[in-house]
């Protein structure tokens, strides 16, 4: 099927039905396209196609059901170059093919075409990616002026996020009136655990599209950036004292509803509250500092303010520099760790476990479950043979936080 052959486009819901049948009548088979969200946005309506009951449930409620397993086949479709066959879920379920829908690099969507009674031919395959591209510039084209301005707004936050933009400019671009409190928060998906896949780049797509979508409709000031891995919203705030608790409930409502768009848990960070968008890049680094140890860590909160995670941010600072600059490691450490690893010995443990229970030898133990005189033969041996000086408060601090960091 050429592209010709297919309706024009000037971009309504009729012309997405249209297109929907016509793509059905050459793959032999029921098709649907759906937006990121798994909205279906039409249907084909052909006589005698036929459909399972996981399609008739997604045309009734206009949205596809939640499937886990399914959420890998998405992943697969939108990194694909052309059609893709994919397994049946369920017993009763019927195959399917899908392609993307992109616009350029910019995944919009997807068509998802049942196989009739024959499979899916070449032609069939041709007629699913000259509709992908038509449905492309049909869903652009239903794209409103609202949404173009967002985009705009989400320009001059990225550009003023890292530093590109003064405030004038910046109030200009954004329509931030007179000398408001501002708030910043920012929205990542959790690591992945250890030995799991890392979270595909439609997580983030997803997580954009819907933090898009909900931020308008809470907040008309609202104005959504993504930058790297992170979704950021700018909240303009009116009452000074409250702002903060003000940003906190907008930020942990939101938190609850786009953790919904995820398969992966969400974290969210709120910055501090600033007298003027000239705080921008800071209060990004602030926002980012949260982000890094709380999607880090499965048992952090879901929402953090650096209140909360002062203690871990700093320590994630110390690291660094220590990574920077190896002189600045004591080396006693370093050569008791080495000596942990090559001999199987237990200084590096014992010394930590100790500083962690404030110099209590009982606890320390029980922790290690060890006696307490073997640990402090451990104590003992670690002074005398890695020049360790736990006697000294300052030694113990630069001890603690290098076996802190090499745990």
């Amino acid at each position: 099927m050429k592209m010709a052959n297919l309706p024009t486009h000037s971009g309504t819901s009729e012309e997405l039905y249209a297109l929907a049948d016509a793509i059905g009548a050459v793959t032999g088979g029921a098709v649907a396209i759906e937006d990121l969200d798994h909205r279906i946005l039409a249907y084909s309506t052909l006589p005698d196609q036929r459909i399972d009951e996981h399609r008739r449930q997604g045309i009734l409620e206009r949205r596809v059901p939640h499937q886990p397993e399914q959420l890998a086949q998405y992943r697969e479709v939108l990194a694909a170059a052309g059609v893709v066959r994919l397994p049946v879920l369920a017993e009763a379920e019927l195959p399917r093919a899908a392609v993307a829908i992109r616009a350029g690099q910019r995944p919009l969507g997807t068509i998802w075409a049942i196989e009739g009674e024959r499979p899916i031919d070449d032609a069939g395959e041709r007629a699913m990616l000259d509709g992908a591209r038509l449905a492309a510039l049909h869903m652009l084209r239903r794209r409103s002026a609202a949404e173009l301005d967002l985009q705009a707004r989400e320009d001059a936050l990225r550009a003023a996020l890292r530093g590109r933009r003064t405030a004038r400019e910046v109030r200009f671009e954004l329509g931030l009136p007179g000398q408001r409190p501002l708030a910043l928060l920012g929205f990542a998906p959790a690591a992945a655990p250890t030995g799991a896949d890392a979270p595909a780049d439609d997580l983030l797509v997803r997580l954009a599209a819907a933090s898009t979508r909900h931020w308008p409709a809470v907040h008309a000031e609202a104005s959504v950036a993504t930058v790297g891995r992170t979704v950021y919203v700018l909240l303009p705030l009116d009452d000074a004292p409250a702002a903060l608790a003000t940003a906190r409930r907008l930020g942990e409502q939101a938190a609850a509803v786009l953790d919904r768009s995820l398969e992966t848990p969400l974290r969210a960070a709120c910055s501090r509250i600033a007298a003027g968008p000239e705080e921008l890049p800071e209060l990004r680094a602030e926002v980012d500092d949260i982000l890094r140890v709380t999607t880090a860590d499965p048992d952090a909160p879901g929402f953090a303010t650096l209140r909360e995670t002062h203690a871990r941010v700093l320590l994630a600072h110390v690291g660094d520099e220590l990574a920077r600059r190896p002189r600045l490691r004591h080396p006693g450490i370093e050569a008791m760790l080495e000596h942990d690893r090559t001999k199987g010995t237990a200084f590096g443990a014992s010394v930590a476990a100790w500083l962690d229970a404030v110099g209590n030898i009982g606890e320390a133990a029980a922790r290690l479950t060890i006696h307490p005189n073997t640990l402090k033969y451990r104590l003992r041996r670690a002074g005398e043979l890695f020049g360790i000086d736990l006697d000294h408060p300052d030694d113990r601090l630069s001890c603690w936080l290098q076996l802190r960091m090499a745990r």
